[in-house]
């Protein structure tokens, strides 16, 4: 078995066991090394971190599938952890642009990845059943026989759309079309997301950090989630962190924040200790 295939084994193993599991959201190398080493047994990327780490907003219009791939490719170069990717609407409309994104990131050593849909058009926010189910049967027929776990993501919730039926039947419709895990962003309290965990058969992740009630990962658990993702929320805390640290600096004139702040040499033991080549 190649280590690819032994990193998907991992990850379809965390969706099989008892209880939840938490799957942290790296956005770039750096923050996939510190978070490798503090005991989590897969990451996922967030194209929201990524976007902010580039000075770009989180958009559909902001970010092409090659950036994306290419920065999931780092993180995945990174870390020996299994890494699932925020692959967006697929990067095109139609299915046959969600089966090459699923075929891009199983080359750039992806183990899985997300496919939503929603549009990213604010007048027409979501696809319609039809097309929606066609993309994820798109994107799970190019999975088949590849070391890659697909999670379908119904974006109603994130889109003004708290149509809690409709999501559901998304949902059972994106497994019966061959996602492996199923994903509703959004959900508005953990009455909800037992609902939605009890009317489907396949794992359901969740995430948290964002707006809305905070659960911990026990209540989750309880309700039936197997996996929770923070989405770009790390990378917004670490910006927090640094807007903090400005502020006072600006404001006051003083420096406390350095006691805060995470000491070179943690950073260091966690970074990539090789040499450049020829630095000219």
């Amino acid at each position: 078995m190649g280590e690819q295939e032994a990193k998907y084994e991992r990850l379809r193993a965390l969706h099989a066991r008892e209880g939840a599991f938490v799957i942290p959201n790296a956005w770039d190398a750096g923050s996939a090394r510190l978070l490798s080493g503090l005991g989590f047994e897969a990451l996922a990327t967030t194209s929201a971190g990524y976007a902010f780490s580039k000075g770009k907003r989180d958009s559909f219009a902001a970010l092409s599938r090659a950036e994306i791939l290419a920065n999931a490719g780092e993180i995945v170069a990174a870390t020996g952890l299994p890494v699932s990717a925020d692959l967006e609407d697929g990067f095109g409309e139609a299915p046959e642009d969600c089966a090459e994104t699923i075929h891009a990131a199983a080359r750039f050593g992806l183990v899985g990845g997300s496919i939503e849909d929603a549009t990213g058009d604010p007048s027409d926010p979501i696809y319609d059943m039809g097309l929606a189910v066609a993309r994820v049967e798109a994107a799970a027929e190019a999975a088949r026989g590849l070391p890659f776990l697909l999670t379908a993501r119904a974006e109603n919730f994130l889109w003004e759309r708290p149509d809690l039926d409709d999501t559901i039947a998304r949902l059972q419709a994106f497994s019966e079309a061959g996602a492996d895990v199923l994903y509703a962003p959004g959900l508005p309290d953990i009455a909800a997301i037992r609902t939605v965990c009890a009317a489907v058969d396949k794992p359901v992740n969740v995430v948290m950090g964002l707006t809305g009630p905070r659960y911990s990962v026990a209540e989750l658990a309880e309700a039936g989630v197997k996996r929770v993702s923070v989405g770009g929320s790390f990378a917004r805390a670490a910006l927090g962190g640094l807007m903090r640290a400005a502020e006072e600096v600006r404001t006051q004139g003083t420096f406390d924040y350095a006691e805060d702040a995470l000491p070179g040499a943690v950073i260091s033991a966690a970074m990539d200790q090789g040499r450049a080549g020829d630095r000219r």
